[in-house]
Formats: structure tokens, sequence, C-alpha cells
């Protein structure tokens, strides 16, 4: 049986770390009490406030991780490659079929009745304007992975897809071409390689985001339950979410988002160290990229000291502006009429190749659908439980169908706009003779796309400050989340254990980069997206069940 919030006023002022629903609105009557398993205590002056068996197994794991990563780097390379591997190899349709099964839900949702729920009671309010709300969504989403893939995508799928279709001597495409290639087809190798490039940055991966912060948010919100991965499932698990089938689903949300954080940071730092060795010769060598990361997490966690408010607000109002400078200078200074007219004919060549590039059985094009959309899928769920957390953090007092076409539509667009300013002046730099971007490593293609354009090293400066940023704010919002998990759903525990998890966060991208480089990033991504893919599925089922028990 379900109470209101004017008939339990007692026990929702006693649970610390989630605010009472305003108005109407569906609480779940269970005993438990936010934080009643926690061990709190306060060794040496410093007050820890945590959930022992989900902060044990996770830190302890982490830790044990990094040690071994660190002491033996050839092994961990070859069983991280083994892993991927196999992962590509077998999950591929798991992994299409899911993305699937999100962006669906999330449209069906938005057209449904249960859209005119609201998150947080019928009368609450939004904790954050608009303009704050939409820089804090679209910082924490994929900020670094725009800077890093922007350009390199689309010129890789463009070069794949012009060099057409090969077959190697057992009849298997070797070309990692998207679908059916482009053979010497300019005009085509670009519509095509814009097609896949918004596939992988479109409505797939913020559907995914938008699962996840709308689940966590109507069960935490209007439910009373605590913000952790945990809380979705009481529909199907009911009070047994507070023994150890919850447990095993908080501690799967604090790996799929620290691998899914440290590929990003490790991502991150490659292009940083790359670009200020291409701007002031740093060097781009382990010493560099290890000395980048500690520093830049030392400025996370002043950030986490901060707080939300003063930490991760201001910085992703700042990374908003750069982002905006620096993309409105490309489509100023580029092939201006090219990008302009490009975005609409982007789209609908989106729209046309996405019931192709979203198939998730029979597929020809392997190397495409299983070295790019699945690594781009299991790194997007990875990130779901920390993007998704820290939407829902910031999205109270948004209905339901306002919540999702913000999530889900607009930093679709702007994605779209985004890849197609720096696509499509890559791509007609490539068209016009210069092969500098295209032959250069993934991580400074960028800046080499920068230096044809005006003010290069003003740009490329600026480029570095935005990835530096991005870092600092996904390792801070990063942080909060997991601390949120590992601290039983409190969004208030001590800010010491959140300066924790920030400084393992940068522990981990410094063992996996030594431990294999970028493609132990990847595949520590896709080996914890693997697992929270099938405990999202479940989630879906569950916050169908919670929304149509709400007020509307």
């Amino acid at each position: 049986m379900a109470n209101t919030p004017e008939e339990s006023p007692e026990k929702l002022s006693e649970s610390t770390g989630v605010p009472a629903p305003e108005g109407a609105a569906n609480l779940i009557d269970t005993d438990y009490q936010i934080g009643q398993d926690n061990y709190q205590a306060s060794p040496l002056g410093v007050n820890i406030d945590i959930h022992g068996a989900v902060f044990a197994v996770s830190s302890l794991v982490i830790l044990a991780f990094v040690v071994l990563t660190l002491a033996l780097p050839e092994q961990s390379t070859t069983v991280f490659d083994g892993i991927k591997n196999w992962i590509n190899s077998h999950m591929t349709w798991l992994f299409l079929l899911a993305g699937n099964i999100f962006v669906l839900l999330c449209l069906g949702l938005i057209l449904s009745p249960l859209g005119s729920i609201r998150i947080g009671g019928a009368k609450a309010t939004p904790d954050f304007s608009r303009p704050s709300w939409f820089a804090m969504l679209f910082a924490a989403g994929m900020g670094i992975g725009l800077m890093f893939y922007g350009v390199s995508e689309p010129l890789s799928h463009y070069g794949t897809a012009f060099g057409g279709i090969s077959v190697g001597e057992d009849g298997v495409r070797t070309d990692w071409a998207p679908l059916g290639a482009a053979a010497d087809d300019p005009a085509g190798s670009t519509r095509l390689a814009m097609a896949a490039t918004i596939f992988h940055w479109g409505l797939h991966p913020w559907a995914i985001y938008a699962i996840v912060a709308l689940s966590l948010s109507i069960f935490a919100y209007n439910k009373g339950l605590p913000l952790t991965v945990r809380s979705i499932f009481y529909p199907l698990l009911g009070e047994r979410i507070w023994g150890w089938p919850g447990h095993v689903i908080d501690i799967l949300a604090v790996f799929a988002t620290l691998f899914g954080l440290a590929t990003s940071l490790g991502i991150g730092a490659q292009q940083a160290a790359s670009g200020l060795n291409h701007l002031f010769g740093f060097g781009s060598g382990d010493t560099v990229l290890v000395l980048l990361i500690t520093g830049i997490t030392a400025i996370a966690v002043f950030s986490i000291v901060a707080g939300v408010d003063k930490g991760v607000k201001r910085l992703s109002e700042i990374n908003m502006v750069l982002a905006f400078l620096l993309l409105m200078f490309v489509v100023l200074v580029g092939p201006t009429l090219m990008i302009a007219t490009g975005f609409f004919a982007n789209l609908g060549s989106y729209l046309t190749e996405l019931p192709f590039l979203a198939n998730p059985f029979g597929r020809e094009d392997a190397n495409f659908s299983q070295g790019w959309t699945t690594f781009y899928w299991a790194w997007w769920i990875s990130w779901s439980p920390f993007v998704g957390m820290f939407i829902a953090r910031v999205s109270r007092g948004r209905t339901v169908r306002e919540f999702l076409v913000s999530v889900l539509l607009i930093p679709s667009i702007v994605s779209v706009f985004w890849m197609t300013a720096f696509g499509t002046t890559a791509i007609k730099q490539l068209q016009e003779g210069f092969e500098g971007a295209v032959n250069a490593e993934l991580q400074l293609q960028l800046f080499m796309m920068l230096e044809q354009l005006p003010l290069a090293d003003i740009t490329s400066f600026i480029g570095i400050v935005l990835v530096i940023v991005f870092f600092v704010t996904s390792s801070d919002s990063g942080s909060l989340v997991i601390d949120t998990i590992t601290a039983g759903g409190k969004i208030d525990a001590p800010k010491p254990q959140r300066v924790f998890w920030g400084v393992i966060e940068g522990a981990i991208a410094i063992a996996l980069l030594l431990g294999g480089g970028l493609a132990a990033l990847q595949a520590a991504a896709v080996s914890a997206g693997l697992p929270f893919t099938l405990v999202l599925l479940v989630g879906c089922f569950a916050i169908v069940m919670g929304l149509r028990s709400e007020p509307r």
C-alpha cells in the first residue's frame, strides 16, 4: 500500500538525503530508512558515512584491479584484448537491440499520458534554471567524447566508406566501412560517414541516459526511496532490494560508472597531452599523461569540495560558453554554407540510414558494428549510472515529457550540429588535398584540423581547456554519484568520501593507460557495460510500473 506525502511526514523527515515530494505523489510504504545500514564514524576527525557492503566490495575490488594492472601491464593488455574481442564477436546483437528498446520506450513515454507526471510531486518546482540545467546535462553527458571524436570519427568513416568493401579469403568483410560503403563516391561517402557518426551520438546514447535518470528520479523523488540504482527494482524485488540482490545491483553500478569514467578521463588526458605537446612541446609520453591526470584530478577534488552549486554548475556553464564559442568559430571561418546545409542533409541521412545502422541481426559490416557501435553502446551504458544519477539530481521539478524531450532531443540536435561543423570542415579539408588530420593520431586530429583555420594557436588552446574542464566536471559529477551509491542513497554524505572516489577515478585512468592504452580503456568500458545492459533492460519494465502508479 502506498502513502501520500501528507500521510507520512514523520518518515520522510527522518530520511536524510532525499527531499520529500511536493504535492501529490505515490510513496512506497517501506520501513527502510535511507542510510540505516550505513557505517558511521569519525576516524582521525574525518567523518565517514558509508554503506558497509557496497563500499567495501566496490573499493577493495577496484583497488585490487588498479594494483594488478600496474604490476602486470603486459598480462593485463592480453586479458583486456581477449575480453573485448569476445564481447564484440558474441554480444553486439544484445547492445544494438537494447539501444533500440531504450529509444522506443522514451518516445513512447513522451507521447503517452504518463508524460504529464511531474518529478518530485505534482507541485514540485525546478531546482535550476533551464540554461543551467541544459549546461549541466550536456557537460556531464559526453563533453570529452565530442572533443575527441568530433573530427576523428567523421574522417574515419569517410575514409573507410570511400575505400569500399574488401573481402578476405574466408568470404568475410575485412573493411571497416559502415553498411555497404560508397566506393569512390565523395558525396555518398560524406553522407554515410555523417549518418554513422550521428547514429553514435544522437538518440540512442541519450535514450540510455534518459531511462536511467528518469527511473532514479521517480523512485527517489516521487516514491521516497534512496537515490541508488537498486531502488528502480522495487516493483520487481520488493523489500529484497535492501539485501544482497540490491547490493549486487549497486556494486555493478559502481563498477560500470568507474570504468566508463576512466575510459573518458583516459581519452581526455591523451588528447590534452597531445594538444599541449603540439602547441608547446611538452611531450606526450606516459610520464606526461600521469602528471596530467594527477593535476587535473587535483583540480577536480577542489571542485568536489566546492559542491554542486559552486563547483559542477559553474564549471559546466564556463564549458558551455567555451564550447559554443569554439563551435561558432568553426562554423563562421570553416565552410559555412556546407555546414548550414549539411546539418539538415545529415539529419536526413541519419533518419534514412537509422533502421539499417540500428539493425541488430544479419550485419555484414562486422568491423563497423562490432568495433564502433558495440564500443559506443557499452561506453554509454557504463556511463549511464553516473550520467543518469547526475541528471536525476538536477532535474527535480520537471515533467516526464519535458524531461525526456530535453534530455533526449535537445542534446541530440546539439551533437548533430557539433559533428556536422567539425566533421564537414575536416572532410572538406581532406577533399581539397590536406591529409594532415587524417594521417595524424586520433587525439591530434582536432588540432590538425584547427591548424588549417585562422587563429589556430588560440582555438587549439581553447580546445585543450575544454578537454580539461570536461575532465574536471566528469570527475566531479562521477564522484558525487559513486559516493551517493556507496553511501546507501544519501546525497548529503561527507565530502571526504567524494574526494576518495575522485582520486580512485584518476588512479583507474592511469592504470588503464599504462596497462594497455586506448585499447585497454575501450575494453574496460565494454566489459563494464555488458552486465549493466541486462540491469537496464529489466529497469525499463520497472519504470513503466512505477510511472503507472503516479498521480497525473
